[in-house]
């Protein structure tokens, strides 16, 4: 029994088009089961530690701070003023 070169082709891309789908199905199921396993942790992780509320507390901000943050920028602007001519 002889076979022919287009069978043999034939075969050998339906075996190359097998072996591609079984790779990417076991792909798609590993990614599929990873993002299950990942919200179950995420889940495990809120329940077991969950966050810390904290309120958010203003600053502290002096007048005189302001003031010299104030002096600083009006003196950092007449000097790129006083640079360009």
């Amino acid at each position: 029994m002889v076979t022919t070169g287009s069978n043999m082709e034939t075969n050998l891309i339906a075996e190359a088009g097998k072996f591609m789908a079984l790779g990417m199905g076991i792909v798609f199921l590993f990614l599929v089961v990873m993002i299950f396993a990942l919200k179950l942790q995420a889940k495990l992780i809120g329940k077991y530690f969950p966050e810390k509320k904290v309120s958010p507390t203003k600053p502290a901000v002096s007048a005189s701070n302001n003031t010299a943050k104030m002096a600083a920028i009006v003196a950092a602007v007449q000097h790129h003023k006083n640079l360009k001519g």
